[in-house]
């Protein structure tokens, strides 16, 4: 170690350096000590507050609140202020028709210099065409492949549904005369559609042959128009009808959301934060008792569609032509549950609730002039009409299109290692929502120069595949407990449909609508007439009057469609190196859901229709259940089947051999192997 020596020059400028540092610290400190001290010197002592005994008396004892004390604030103060302005704006002046009742002051101005007893009437817009085309489609391949558990082994099975649910789909399509009514781009398209659909509705047979249950119900000149509520072909009470958040799971979970969580800790709740007390809560015996779960159905598929026309709402319509009304509601449900399930499994709980389908329509007819109070004579009938035009066709038209496609076939080779083994494949949810509230303009009368297209379809179709193979690898066998469950499906299809106009109310034009529908295509000054005459304008200050040249084209038309899948292929085996029959088994294939929900609201005229030409209304209500089996799978061995598409893996098995190659095809246009979606292993 070396030590550095300094020259005596240096030494003494270090020496003096440090010396003159420290000569200025000693001055500061002294500096600031005789500060401090002198501070303290003169600092004057703060005397102790004095101590009072105050005596409060409160000789008054206070009631408790009382909420209907009377209280009146302060008056506001108000500020009158006046706003000149050069601006005279001069309306139209009518002259007066006679006398007008006490509920007509509003248009009487005797402020205004010059008007005398004329009368004011508003201005107001013609409504303007609405036309929505929606289209929501859902395509989801979810075939996914597990294998766990130690057994060594592949499972290849065949799957090919495409050609069953093609098969489904056509047998639906036979039962439904308007499965393919095309998108119109036209107003003569529009009304093309609707005269078809009509004739359709009318040479429908209401007897049908072949496996499918089918009810149709067509109106008749004796009950009137379709209304109620029908469940499954069966006429019930609205109240007794069924409700989806009792049977549809995702509407339970929600309710059950809103009542609150349940109490304690839940030991399959995977989402408990670390931090907390219930984290693992029942994981500690996960050696003592070995289990295997598999749920590999549990999909959801939802279209929901709300349609409210309020576009022309109207009390009185007058049209020239002819007037077609189409009501139709056809619902339609298309299943197949064939599965093959092993006799090693005859020992387990079979859990299998039973395969439910739900079709559920109303119609309701409502009229607002029901009920309500006639107008007295000194109501009077209205003295002028104001007169807007749409010059053409007026279009108000709602094509909703919603389709949920959805494979969830999927396979698994499975064996107990001696844990808990939890393997989740389904589980799957799709939903189509849409809803659509149209309020546009009110007109007392409505005069139409063509003819009314109106026409309120609904059209709901459910298809369902689920044809599930639960096979033993040869050697397997279980003493513990086990359960499985291949159904419990749920097919829903629930529609409305709701027309606001007085039921019955169609009657033949009167000479006076028809000679001011004349005059005004003509392009001349339409005279009244006895128009403001009609009982139906009694107690009404003045008409409001749309007149349409040319067709009212009013169509709400919704089309839902739901195909899933879910054909599931499930191979048991024996762990390769430490059985453990003593596992408890669960395994569900099954639960799924699908389900169609729509209503339209439909406002026509509230009060009455003239029709100049004919009134053709067509109304019919459909529902259908297709059972179809497959006798092919249910007549195999399933124990024979999953031996013959279960291979041993090499032991020098490169990691390119261990991809396997997985030959599930739902249908010609949807290919894809979902190796592993969802696992806890």
């Amino acid at each position: 170690m070396y030590s550095m020596q300094l020259d005596k020059i240096s030494e003494a400028i270090s020496h003096f350096v440090g010396m003159f540092e420290i000569s200025v610290e000693e001055a500061r400190q002294l500096k600031t000590y005789d500060d401090f001290k002198i501070a303290e010197a003169v600092e004057e002592e703060t005397p102790d507050l004095p101590s009072t005994d105050i005596n409060v008396k409160a000789p008054y004892t206070l009631d408790d609140f009382d909420p209907h004390v009377p209280y009146m604030g302060l008056k506001p103060e108000l500020v009158p202020y006046t706003v000149s302005t050069s601006f005279w704006y001069t309306p139209p002046e009518i002259p007066d028709a006679g006398h007008l009742s006490p509920g007509h002051h509003l248009f009487h101005i005797p402020h205004l210099p010059g008007f005398g007893s004329h009368m004011v009437l508003p201005h107001i817009e013609p409504p303007g065409a609405v036309a929505a085309y929606i289209n929501q489609a859902i395509h989801l391949s979810d075939n996914d492949y597990v294998g766990a558990g130690g057994h060594g082994l592949v499972f290849t099975p065949a799957v090919d549904d495409g050609s069953q649910l093609a098969s489904l789909m056509n047998a639906a399509a036979e039962l439904s005369p308007l499965d393919d009514l095309a998108m119109p781009g036209s107003a003569e398209d529009i009304a093309t559609t609707v005269i078809t659909a009509s004739e359709r509705i009318a040479a429908y047979s209401d007897s049908y042959g072949g496996e499918a249950s089918v009810f149709v119900l067509h109106p008749d000149a004796a009950s009137g128009p379709i209304q109620g509520t029908y469940v499954n072909g069966q006429l019930v009470d609205e109240a007794d009808a069924p409700k989806a958040e009792d049977h549809l799971n995702i509407l339970k979970e929600q309710n059950d959301d809103a009542d609150g969580a349940e109490e304690g800790a839940d030991k399959d709740d995977y989402n408990t934060p670390p931090d907390s007390s219930d984290f693992m809560s029942g994981w500690g015996n996960g050696l003592l008792s070995p289990s295997v779960e598999l749920d590999a159905g549990g999909n959801t598929l939802v279209n929901s569609a709300v349609l409210t026309n309020n576009w022309t709402t109207t009390s009185v319509v007058a049209v020239v032509g002819n007037s077609y009304e189409i009501n139709a509601i056809i619902q339609i449900n298309a299943s197949c549950d064939t599965d093959a399930v092993s006799s090693s499994l005859n020992g387990w709980t079979l859990g299998n609730a039973p395969d439910e389908s739900f079709n559920i329509a109303m119609f309701k007819h409502i009229d607002p002039s029901a009920g309500s109070e006639a107008p007295t004579a000194a109501d009077g009938f209205p003295a002028a009409w104001v007169v807007t035009q749409v010059t053409g066709d007026l279009i108000i038209m709602n094509w909703i299109q919603q389709y949920s496609f959805m494979t969830d076939n999927d396979t698994s080779i499975l064996s107990s290692s001696g844990v808990r083994t939890m393997v989740t494949t389904g589980d799957n949810t799709a939903i189509n929502d849409v809803s659509i509230n149209e309020l546009g303009q009110y007109y007392d009368l409505i005069i139409i120069g063509g003819n009314i297209y109106d026409a309120n379809i609904i059209h709901q179709l459910n298809v369902l595949l689920d044809n599930d193979l639960i096979g033993a690898v040869d050697g397997f066998e279980t003493s513990g407990e086990g359960s499985y469950s291949t159904a419990g499906n749920l097919l829903w299809n629930d529609a409305t449909i709701i027309n606001v106009g007085g039921q019955n109310h169609f009657e033949t034009l009167p000479n006076s609508y028809l000679k001011a529908a004349q005059d005004m295509a003509a392009g001349k000054d339409a005279s009244h007439g006895d128009i403001l005459n009609d009982e139906a304008f009694h107690g009404v200050g003045h008409l409001r009057v749309l007149y349409i040249s040319g067709d009212l084209l009013n169509v709400q038309y919704v089309s839902q469609t739901n195909v899933l899948g879910d054909s599931d292929q499930v191979a048991l085996a024996m762990n390769q190196f430490v059985a453990h029959p003593e596992a408890e088994w669960t395994v569900t294939t099954g639960g799924n859901q699908v389900a169609n929900f729509a209503g339209i609201v439909d406002v026509d005229g509230t009060d009455k229709t003239y029709v100049g030409g004919e009134h053709y209304s067509q109304e019919i209500l459909i529902q259908a259940d297709i059972i179809s089996c497959d006798p092919e799978l249910g007549g195999q061995n399933p124990d024979a089947l999953v031996n013959e598409a279960v291979a041993f893996l090499a032991d020098d098995a490169s990691d390119d051999d261990a991809q396997i190659d997985h030959p599930i095809m739902p249908t010609p246009d949807h290919v894809q192997a979902d190796g592993m979606q969802t696992i806890l292993a």
